[in-house]
């Protein structure tokens, strides 16, 4: 009989297999599809007297943001499985946030950059980074900052802390927000960026 640990491990090793192939299936289908397009754009339509080569690249956009978006969500599930090996849940699940997040906008700055081409490309894509990087500054500080706090662990759930001057029971720590429930009640969501950024105070667990 194998035991609950074993049998944790074993389908954690199944779920890393299987988003590894996932990987690979959606590469191979976003290089299928692509060649698709391209020779019914340029062969089969055009023998018809049906010029609409010039709407190529707005096909291979969208095509390229299609699978995109399923090649990055496949690697941020492929490093959660992975990770799951050595951290729990929590942790995991933001190192999979973080990948999400920097690996779209990466995605958004590589295609306007590539639709440009050449100099031009390289400066569209840049300052796509830029506008990306900025929009997204205080959400993936946020989620880094998570994943800090999660690696280091300078509270626990059940701990009672005071995170930016809220005193209280930490309820939950997850990529965003840390949440925090007061002596009345209240339940309060601190940004992360914001407890890495101050005084972190832990309090005596009380005896019984």
């Amino acid at each position: 009989m194998y035991t609950k640990q074993e049998q944790n491990k074993s389908e954690i090793t199944k779920r890393i297999s299987s988003s590894m192939i996932r990987i690979f299936f959606n590469i191979g289908m976003y290089v299928v599809f692509a060649a698709v397009v391209q020779w019914l754009f340029t062969a089969i339509l055009a023998n018809y007297g049906i010029n609409v080569t010039d709407y190529l690249v707005y096909a291979q956009i969208l095509i390229a943001l299609a699978f995109g978006y399923l090649i990055v969500n496949s690697i941020a599930t492929f490093l959660y499985w992975s990770t799951r090996v050595k951290y729990d849940h929590p942790t995991s699940a933001a190192i999979r946030n973080v990948v999400r997040i920097i690996g779209i906008g990466g995605l958004v700055a590589s295609i306007a950059g590539g639709v440009a081409g050449g100099a031009a490309g390289v400066a569209l894509g840049g300052f796509m980074g830029m506008v990306v990087g900025f929009a997204s500054q205080q959400i993936l500080g946020q989620a880094i900052s998570g994943l800090f706090l999660l690696i280091a662990r300078p509270f626990k759930i059940g701990d009672t802390c005071v995170l930016t001057g809220e005193d209280g029971i930490v309820e939950d720590v997850s990529t965003l927000f840390t949440t925090v429930v007061k002596a009345d009640g209240t339940k309060v969501l601190i940004p992360n960026n914001s407890i890495m950024g101050g005084k972190i105070t832990l309090k005596p667990k009380q005896q019984k």
